[in-house]
């Protein structure tokens, strides 16, 4: 992945606040729940009003707790599979959030037909590349591979967001998400080939 090396920093960056927030009480799966609010609220609040760069702030601040929650587990042994399920299923919400916000700000105010065709394409690419790999591994194929995985696909998606929040041309979002949507397309078609391979 793109962004493994910047994970391994991150890591290290808020395994300090991890173990805070365990001393605090706080359990995995309630930073989870508090982090999947604060992205939703961000983008279905911020981004409909056109607050773009503000939205991408808060939601910034926000998406962080998918790494935290994660050290918690790991620096509480708190590790198990309903951590991981609840994990997975945030994250899809948070993901299709994002994408609605920016759906509700282009097809409306915004106006920017495009824009909001290529973000509903993104929320549901993004929802059938997870499913793919949800359902390859519930058959006891292994799927975990692609070129648009969901980190890469949400920092891109945020950091181009806030940009043109800042006066940077609308233009420049449309090609980033087109892309996004390409790379989740081909990222589709390696995890059916990849299922189809084991299984034969």
């Amino acid at each position: 992945m793109m962004l493994r090396y910047l994970r391994s920093f991150f890591s290290a960056v808020f395994t300090p606040v991890a173990r805070t927030l365990l001393r605090m009480g706080l359990t995995p799966n309630a930073v989870t729940v508090l982090g999947t609010a604060g992205v939703s609220l961000g983008a279905l609040i911020f981004y409909p009003l056109g607050e773009l760069f503000w939205g991408t702030v808060v939601i910034t601040l926000f998406v962080f707790s998918d790494l935290i929650d994660g050290l918690m587990a790991r620096l509480g042994d708190q590790r198990s599979e309903i951590g991981g399920f609840l994990d997975s299923v945030f994250d899809r919400v948070q993901d299709s959030a994002v994408f609605l916000g920016l759906m509700l700000w282009f097809f409306g105010t915004g106006d920017n037909y495009w824009i909001g065709v290529a973000a509903g394409i993104c929320l549901i690419l993004g929802l059938l590349v997870s499913y793919i790999r949800a359902r390859a591994e519930s058959l006891g194929y292994d799927a975990n591979t692609g070129i648009a995985e969901r980190p890469e696909r949400m920092v891109l998606t945020l950091v181009f967001t806030g940009f043109v929040g800042l006066g940077m041309s609308p233009v420049v979002l449309l090609l980033v998400l087109v892309l996004l949507a390409a790379a989740s397309v081909v990222t589709v078609a390696q995890r059916i080939a990849t299922v189809i391979r084991q299984a034969h």
